[in-house]
């Protein structure tokens, strides 16, 4: 017969694979969240760099630019940083910028697409930056009523991508954490 204490000294052995497996799911939780704390700062830069190189490539196609190419890779980068004549044409009959005339909204957009990424990709400013190309990539959705599912998804996912950046901030592969570091000596 079974009595109350017989049963507390020796408990049932369905429940001995709990005590075997738990110490090393704590190893792996453990494992896992140093590799995932490792790896942030990468992902961090990552999304920081693809976002600016698509804001900074459709720069260069209103801009007259250049190429280089250095150890079988092709650099684009501008000219001038003044609007073709074609970008100006698209803002004066495609693109319909709210508020601003079509020349103004033809430079600002330009030197926007060119200059932001900059400052995001290197990690300076980032905040300001990913705050500015979030503005901008509502405007452009907003401007363009074309604009095809795809293209509308696209936007979607980059402005995730600096909704991220703008309250995570800009990780440790920054110059704005290398001057933080620094301020704080």
């Amino acid at each position: 017969m079974v009595t109350a204490t017989n049963a507390m000294l020796h408990p049932p052995q369905q429940h001995a694979w709990r005590t075997k497996i738990t110490p090393i799911l704590g190893k792996v939780n453990t494992l896992f969240h140093k590799a995932a704390d490792l790896l942030t700062p990468i992902a961090d830069f990552l999304a920081r760099y693809w976002v600016a190189g698509v804001f900074f490539s459709s720069g260069l196609t209103k801009t007259v630019s250049s190429s280089l190419t250095l150890f079988g890779f092709t650099f684009k980068y501008p000219v001038s940083l003044l609007p073709t004549e074609s970008t100006f044409a698209l803002f004066e009959y495609e693109y319909h910028v709210p508020v601003l005339p079509p020349m103004l909204a033809a430079y600002l957009g330009t030197a926007a697409e060119l200059l932001l990424p900059v400052f995001l990709f290197l990690g300076l400013g980032t905040r300001y930056a990913a705050l500015a190309l979030f503005i901008f990539n509502i405007v452009a959705v907003v401007s363009y009523p074309d604009l095809m599912a795809a293209g509308v998804a696209q936007h979607q996912v980059w402005g995730l991508l600096l909704l991220i950046t703008l309250c995570h901030g800009p990780g440790k592969l920054s110059l704005d954490y290398l001057i933080d570091r620094w301020m704080r000596r």
